[in-house]
């Protein structure tokens, strides 16, 4: 009989690769919407070895919790959040927040925190208004 181990891929490395499956149950996030969103997120790109069997990396489990957070958390539309990640990896946006949270002594958590409520509020005033 096997013990009980807790949450699927619990007992890997912190590096390790991990199944779909463990990262479905890691974040309480189906399958069928994972691989959705890799259709929706060209940065999502998990290892895929034999089958077309995924693996995914640290960063890769990284980039769900962020999307999981913008998409159900902060109200955004997959598009919107694919466009915020897209700007963020090209260093535009980042670079930007970067710059003012160095100059108002703001770390960047703050100053992006900022920043997105500030947009989340520029929606909301465009959809009431339209």
């Amino acid at each position: 009989m096997k013990a009980a181990h807790g949450a699927p891929g619990s007992h890997k490395q912190p590096g390790a690769l991990r199944t779909i499956g463990e990262v479905s149950a890691l974040l309480g996030l189906r399958q069928h919407v994972l691989r959705y969103w890799e259709t929706q997120f060209p940065m999502l790109q998990p290892v895929k070895r034999s089958g077309s069997r995924r693996y995914y990396r640290p960063e890769d489990i990284a980039l769900l919790r962020r999307i999981d957070d913008l998409v159900h958390r902060e109200g955004y539309t997959l598009r919107g959040a694919s466009q915020l990640l897209e700007q963020d990896a090209s260093g535009g946006e980042a670079q930007r927040l970067s710059n003012s949270s160095e100059d108002s002594g703001l770390n960047s958590d703050d100053s992006m925190r900022k920043t997105l409520s500030k947009i989340r509020e520029k929606l909301r005033s465009a959809l009431e208004a339209g």
